[in-house]
């Protein structure tokens, strides 16, 4: 589906809801979750898309997860927000290494057949550039790779958001035509073309596949669903 300013801030919203899904879980995490409040925007987010999430999605059982804590809402959350951190520590960081790696450079380096080596493989420094190309840096006070899966799509998110008429930041230093390809939508096709496309559908079903939780397998539906929307 060709982004456009009639449904850009639509995709935007989708973006950031991945975003979302994927970033370490904290507190608004679990709220939005245990209060169905997550599962009923992604519905309503994809059915805005023209899309259709699978049957059975709207009835996620997160209470299987908080169903020994007392029923006060706050000891349930706390019990959700405890079971998806760990599942999110599983999954994406592991010890020695994650059941499903969040990052691009890592699945690349596979398909390369070379050693992952974070912040200095050639495509994790490709998506550096983009994003810089984009005005855009890593947040003041952190050391994450931007090939993260919930980095790249904040990433998607800031472009549609352009693409629907939202301003650049004073402080990128850059105007809407020095962007990569030189609009918010060719540069959102780029990178989703040269980037996204390339290696999020097999982490989304290489999450589904190993979750435990369920949350992350219906995060990895959503994401997987997104994905083939926005092609």
């Amino acid at each position: 589906m060709a982004i456009d300013k009639e449904n850009a801030s639509v995709w935007a919203t989708a973006w950031e809801m991945a975003a979302f899904s994927f970033r370490y879980p904290n507190r608004e995490t679990a709220e939005a979750v245990v209060s169905g409040e997550w599962t009923a925007a992604a519905v309503e987010i994809v059915e805005a898309l023209g899309g259709k999430l699978p049957e059975g999605f709207g009835q996620l059982p997160v209470m299987e997860e908080a169903q020994d804590a007392p029923q006060e809402s706050d000891a349930i959350v706390d019990t959700f927000l405890h079971t998806i951190r760990a599942e999110a520590t599983r999954l994406f960081v592991g010890a020695p290494t994650p059941a499903c790696s969040p990052y691009e450079g890592v699945w690349r380096a596979a398909d390369d057949g070379v050693q992952p080596l974070l912040f200095v493989n050639p495509h994790s420094m490709e998506v550096e550039r983009f994003c810089k190309a984009c005005g855009l840096g890593r947040p003041e006070g952190t050391n994450e790779p931007l090939d993260h899966v919930a980095t790249e799509c904040e990433l998607m998110q800031f472009l549609a958001a352009l693409a629907a008429g939202a301003a650049l930041p004073e402080e990128s230093g850059i105007t809407v035509d020095q962007l990569p390809d030189g609009s918010p939508e060719a540069a959102y096709d780029q990178f989703l073309i040269s980037h996204v496309d390339i290696w999020m559908p097999r982490f989304a079903d290489k999450v589904m596949e190993e979750a435990r939780v369920p949350f992350y397998g219906a995060a990895a539906e959503y994401l997987k669903v997104i994905l083939s929307l926005a092609k």
